[in-house]
């Protein structure tokens, strides 16, 4: 990353500064305003009407994944202070995929929620967002997209690679691949220990192209990040390096009054699909993207992934896919190669305005590939039309998604008899249970894992496979479910059915015995049940109780909406921008 700037083009300023209403005022209230503030030493000409620059900072010792993020901080400070502005950091909740349950889903639109009321509630003109654990990202995203005052992304960057023994490992995907491997007998719990202490060796969030990566190329895509936000490691001092130059970029943003709902346009969503498809990115930023699409009132559907994404081939060979990590996904030349390369073949918003005031095209259109090892050419690509495939019939009439470049291609286009598991707890009991019946022919279906079911739609839907047939060599079977799974996942796993089971979704009524087929070329689910005697099942079928009768989590089942719409709450979908609020004396 260079850390030379170049002039952008930003739009005129609409409003004065907007914390001047609290700081700019010779009254009462200017004094309290003030004076609070100055028991931290700062001096008067703080308060002289340069832009106040909000950090919002996500740290957190319970999320590792961001634990270097008051590193980042300070180099943001700097930048803001380069650039004369007045940097204030404020914490909100941190979202842990790895310690928290029953999911860190469950949190993203109560920690959307902070971000926002708190943006809105302070004396802030623009706001640097520090993101990087999943749900993190779009959490930050949702808030300052509904408060709609100039923001910037930082993403944390990746881990660096895992190495056991002399051998390459990646978060998430390696962990999957070895419990299996501990559950077939094939190594020792010893080497099991080893490996753990092996793979997450700095800072920084998943390595593979798992959520938190692929949500830090989706900040990029959108135009909302620096070039180079996506891939730099967290260890790499170029990373510091964009948040100091992140910090000086939204001081002249408040200025200019650049705002999300400027930058994230119908051109910057149909750009992040495409480059969704090309990094063979995460099924979950799906329902990322859908939600955020929603707070800016962009019309964004199931629809929009697989039309633009189905004839963009996979160009990135990292794991869950492939075999690279995220740090030689930024050596190879990260993700402005890659958009080069969509640019080049007419599959970018060209003039998609982005962070730093030019189009995507100015920020990627000299961009280098140092390895087509890693980012293949288009004309040879990794995987062939391998983006997002959207997934209808009804099994799913509201859609389900599937990640085509994780799967089995033999088991692409299947039949077979479904057996089925109506709660987590039942699927990991009967995997191991030896008089499971069940063959590697067979459809696995997991119930009630959505939105309101577990409730969150957790990360459950690549189930492990039945401890019988691990032992026989199956690696892979076809598993459906109203479940999310780890971006760091693979398989031939069908996610996100929509209505999920737990809303009386079709998913809901499916039987052990039943057949159904996945049909990923003709985009097909279908569940070979008639109609009168799904009615039958539909007549008879019970709701399950909720699961909270207060609190959050009670509001979480009460307004959350579905998958296909990205699972935020009802009565969050849209923006309020930031009005100043009335004095609190």
């Amino acid at each position: 990353m260079s850390d030379e700037t170049k002039p952008g083009q930003d739009t005129p300023a609409a409003k004065p500064l907007r914390s001047q209403a609290w700081f700019g005022r010779q009254d009462k209230m200017g004094f309290y305003y003030r004076s609070f503030l100055k028991n931290s030493g700062f001096p008067q000409d703080q308060f002289d009407g340069r832009p106040v620059i909000g950090i919002c900072n996500t740290w957190s010792e319970l999320t590792p994944c961001n634990a270097h993020f008051r590193t980042i901080a300070e180099h943001v400070r700097y930048g803001v202070l380069d650039a004369g502005g007045f940097p204030l950091e404020f914490p909100v909740s941190s979202l842990g995929e790895v310690t928290m349950r029953p999911t860190a889903m469950l949190f993203r639109n109560l920690a959307s929620m902070d971000v926002e009321e708190a943006i809105r509630a302070h004396p802030l003109d623009g706001v640097v967002l520090l993101m990087g654990c999943d749900k993190t990202t779009p959490a930050l995203i949702m808030g300052a997209a509904s408060a709609d005052l100039p923001a910037i992304g930082v993403s944390g960057g990746p881990q660096l690679r895992g190495v056991y023994r002399g051998e390459i490992i990646g978060s998430g995907t390696n962990i999957i691949s070895m419990s299996e491997q501990l559950r077939a007998g094939e190594i020792t719990l010893a080497d099991f220990h080893e490996a753990e202490a092996a793979m997450n060796r700095s800072a920084g969030s998943c390595m593979t192209m798992g959520t938190a990566s692929t949500m830090a190329s989706m900040v990029e895509a959108l135009g909302l990040g620096l070039p180079e936000n996506a891939a730099i490691p967290a260890a790499d001092a170029r990373r510091n390096l964009l948040a100091r130059m992140a910090g000086r970029r939204i001081v002249e943003m408040a200025k200019a009054d650049l705002k999300p709902s400027d930058i994230l346009t119908r051109a910057a969503f149909e750009n992040a699909i495409r480059a969704l498809a090309a990094i063979g990115g995460s099924t979950n930023a799906v329902v990322h993207l859908l939600a955020i699409a929603g707070r800016v009132g962009v019309e964004l559907t199931l629809d929009d992934f697989d039309r633009l994404g189905r004839d963009v081939h996979c160009l990135v060979d990292l794991m869950p896919s492939g075999r690279f990590l995220m740090e030689d996904f930024y050596y190879a030349g990260g993700l402005p190669a890659v958009l080069r390369t969509l640019g080049e073949r007419g599959l970018l918003n060209r003039e998609a305005l982005t962070v730093n005031g030019r189009s995507i095209w100015e920020n990627v259109a000299e961009a280098p590939c140092w390895n087509k090892e890693v980012i293949t050419p288009f004309e040879a690509p990794f995987k062939a039309d391998a983006g997002i495939a959207i997934l209808t019939g009804n099994l799913a009439p509201d859609g389900a998604v599937i990640k085509p470049s994780a799967a089995s291609p033999e088991l692409m286009q299947h039949t077979g008899r479904a057996v089925v598991f109506e709660s987590v707890e039942e699927m990991h009991h009967a995997v191991n249970d030896e008089a499971l019946d069940i063959d590697a022919s067979c459809i696995m279906v997991l119930k009630h894992c959505g939105p309101k079911g577990y409730p969150g739609m957790a990360e459950v839907g690549n189930m492990p496979l039945p401890a019988k047939l691990l032992r026989q060599g199956v690696r892979d079977m076809i598993r459906i479910s109203d479940a999310r799974m780890s971006g760091t996942a693979y398989g031939t796993v069908v996610l996100h059915v929509a209505p999920e089971a737990t809303a009386g979704g079709p998913l809901a009524l499916v039987k052990n015995g039943d057949l159904i087929t996945l049909d990923v070329p003709a985009r097909a689910l279908h569940l070979h049940v008639g109609e009168e005697e799904l009615a039958q099942r539909r007549a008879a079928w019970v709701p399950p109780a909720p699961h909270a009768s207060r609190g959050y989590q009670r509001l979480y089942i009460d307004h959350v909406l579905q998958a296909d719409r990205g699972a935020d709450f009802d009565f969050l979908v849209g923006r309020t921008g930031s009005p100043v609020p009335r004095d609190n004396h």
